[in-house]
């Protein structure tokens, strides 16, 4: 016999997705009317129960409803508009007095100098500033050092970072040198775990100035934490990769860490369906098959 009550399984399923929809769109909650559960597994979903009338507004029932407006017309629903991070207007620039008065990267780098700003530097071995050209037109943000980078001092040297200038010099024909590579927070998370948010609040003005002193071309953001932190929202980098965003003014590319390709090597294709877009929006052509730089 065919229950005729919807699979429990199914239905939570379907309500997770629509209450994720609806957070994508900017709700915070189910709208008023909303459908609720009651009951144990099986159960069918029940409506809310009627409201009872009071005999007050049966008897001025008419009387209302002449005076009520008409409703007004169902929305239209159109595309979101593309996202143009403001990171908060400027108020990083105002965080750390004497910032926006560094003139170029070395300024930059000692005015951070043995930073204890965050509780990071209890556990670091080398603060990773960046690295490459200082003037470069192409720069990838990352999300944080990892143990290769602490030791090192330098970002991406791990094997992330080896698949990262595997991208740069053999898919976009550039040398490692002539980009700029640096990671939202300067010093590495213990158990290269995620940074928390005092942690990127503490470094992120940094990384805002880095942008403004390089002036690259095209940013390309490196997996969801770089991204989230780069835009101030918390849309899934699924969602993200492939369109093009803004920061302080220029064009950002979302797409996956290398970290992330490392683990589902399927997901090589979207990379590089992003990188085909950067080398397009750069003017650069394409290298050939097999070429090196």
């Amino acid at each position: 016999m065919i229950s005729p009550f919807p699979d429990r399984t199914l239905l939570l399923a379907s309500l997770r997705d629509y209450v994720a929809q609806l957070r994508e769109e900017g709700l915070d909650g189910l709208p008023r009317g909303a459908v609720i559960i009651t009951g144990g597994e099986g159960a069918a979903p029940q409506p809310p129960p009627p409201r009872p009338p009071s005999v007050a507004s049966d008897a001025n029932s008419a009387a209302v409803r002449s005076r009520e407006p008409a409703p007004p017309a169902p929305a239209t629903r159109t595309a979101a508009a593309p996202i143009i991070a403001t990171n908060g207007a400027d108020a990083w620039r105002t965080k750390y007095p004497g910032l926006v008065q560094t003139g170029d990267l070395a300024a930059l780098r000692n005015f951070i100098g043995d930073c204890q700003r965050c509780k990071l530097a209890q556990m670091r071995t080398n603060l990773v500033f960046g690295v490459g050209n200082p003037h470069a037109e192409l720069m990838f943000v990352g999300e944080g050092p990892g143990a290769e980078e602490d030791a090192q001092g330098e970002p991406f040297v791990g094997r992330a970072g080896q698949l990262l200038t595997d991208i740069i010099e053999r898919g976009m024909g550039l040398r490692r040198a002539e980009v700029y590579i640096c990671n939202v927070v300067k010093c590495r998370p213990p158990e290269n775990r995620n940074p928390e948010p005092d942690e990127v609040a503490a470094c992120e003005p940094f990384l805002f100035r880095q942008i403004e002193l390089v002036k690259p071309k095209v940013i390309v953001g490196l997996g969801t934490h770089a991204v989230h932190a780069l835009l101030k929202i918390k849309t899934p980098i699924s969602k993200l990769r492939g369109n093009w965003q803004q920061v302080l003014g220029v064009r950002m590319m979302p797409t996956f860490h290398p970290a992330y390709l490392l683990r589902n090597p399927g997901d090589k294709r979207l990379v590089w369906a992003d990188i085909q877009e950067v080398m397009k929006e750069l003017g650069r052509p394409l290298p050939g098959r097999g070429s090196r730089a």
